[in-house]
């Protein structure tokens, strides 16, 4: 099975702000970045194609023509819970985020999730794409999904995935053997 997962384009929020999960816009260069997304997008069919019900990645996938992508809640970016929308330096001042960033893998966010928790949510929904007995698809999603998924065909351990987070319009090809 081939998996194609796809980063939104770039966002226009500020840098230094947590956004995980609110549903921030996207920049004037959307069209642009969009544009290649889609050029290389044609060169496939897919079987079936998935999207974050985020507008990032809703907008994307339309454009790229696939009004009809399934939106599946799992393929959301992580869930900062009381964080979303605060910079790093006011999480700082948060007396939780110090356990959080001891243990983010396993600590979630006051009313959030943690990493490991993100990445049972995406497994999951993989696990069923893969038994789905699809030959190839396209999934729009998040860096942090896209990350997830990498540490799930193995290519990096939790730890490290979030060291790399592929940049905004990156398309992803997975091979997923039985």
């Amino acid at each position: 099975m081939e998996i194609y997962l796809v980063r939104h384009t770039s966002v226009d929020v500020p840098s230094g702000y947590v956004y995980g999960q609110t549903d921030v816009p996207l920049r004037e260069t959307f069209e642009e970045e969009a544009k290649e997304v889609k050029a290389t997008l044609d060169q496939f069919t897919f079987d079936a194609v998935w999207s974050s019900p985020l507008s990032r990645c809703t907008r994307l996938a339309k454009y790229c023509g696939y009004q009809d992508a399934i939106l599946e809640d799992r393929i959301k970016e992580i869930n900062f819970g009381d964080w979303e929308m605060k910079t790093w330096d006011e999480v700082n001042e948060d007396p939780h985020s110090e356990d959080w960033f001891e243990n983010w893998l396993n600590t979630p966010t006051p009313n959030g999730e943690s990493s490991s928790d993100q990445y049972e949510r995406v497994s999951q929904f993989l696990d069923e794409v893969r038994a789905s007995g699809h030959e190839r698809v396209c999934i729009f999603a998040h860096g942090g999904v896209l990350a997830c998924s990498l540490v799930y065909i193995g290519q990096y351990n939790i730890q490290e995935a979030f060291k790399n987070i592929p940049p905004y319009g990156e398309i992803i090809r997975l091979i997923c053997n039985d």
